[in-house]
């Protein structure tokens, strides 16, 4: 993914000067924060591991963050909170494609409206390539929790990792009678790429954390 965006960020007019790799880990949170100062955004598509060292790094720079790691989720409320106190600027998300954003849309809305019936048992589904480590991915717990809003916990939630598969998430609705399926299938990561060089021109000059969909909330308010 990050190789990608590098790709893409000509295509946007945007240069990418520095390009910190797993080699680097063993940087200082001061270290990596002289790097990244005097740019205008950095974007982290890492692994989980690694984003508290980069979030702390983006704040001492004073350099607003673009946070597509997943697999955080268990410190995301305290990441959060040391951003805000500390005065520095991230978005996060766990999916940057504007298309399964607007998935997320039409999942909350279908929940709401299976809600009203009793008939209907809820399920995840979602495949991503092999090398990807977390499971279920970032972009199914987002789903299973806006579900949940409407439907409750008992949401089935299953994970295949094979191939090379970009990623592909269905939603499903199954009763006696029949079943409702909703699909997101990628066809390539370019997507995430280009919702991630988005994120990183809509979070300068602002302060504080935002979720990746309050950017897509503001693009289908246009």
């Amino acid at each position: 993914m990050g190789q990608l965006v590098a790709e893409e960020a000509p295509n946007t007019g945007d240069q990418v000067s520095v390009i910190i790799r797993s080699i680097n880990a063993e940087q200082t949170v001061e270290e990596r924060a002289e790097i990244l100062s005097n740019h205008d955004a950095v974007i982290d598509l890492s692994a989980a591991a690694a984003v508290p060292k980069n979030v702390a790094a983006c704040v001492r720079a004073g350099v607003p963050l673009v946070e597509g790691t997943t697999g955080w989720k268990d410190q995301q409320a305290e990441l959060i909170r040391s951003v805000i106190e500390q005065g520095g600027t991230m978005v996060y998300g766990a999916n940057f494609s504007i298309g399964v954003n607007v998935f997320y849309r039409i999942v909350q809305h279908a929940s709401a409206l299976i809600s009203r019936v009793e008939a209907y048992a809820p399920f995840i589904e979602e495949a991503h390539h092999s090398r990807k480590r977390d499971a279920p991915s970032g972009t199914a717990v987002r789903l299973r929790e806006l579900m949940s809003e409407h439907l409750g916990s008992n949401i089935s939630t299953a994970s295949t990792r094979a191939g090379y598969i970009p990623g592909t998430h269905r939603v499903g609705f199954d009763s006696e009678a029949d079943q409702i399926l909703l699909t997101h299938e990628a066809r390539s990561r370019k997507g995430f790429a280009a919702g991630a060089l988005l994120a990183a021109h809509w979070i300068v000059g602002r302060k504080g954390v935002f979720e990746f969909g309050e950017v897509v909330d503001e693009i289908l308010r246009k």
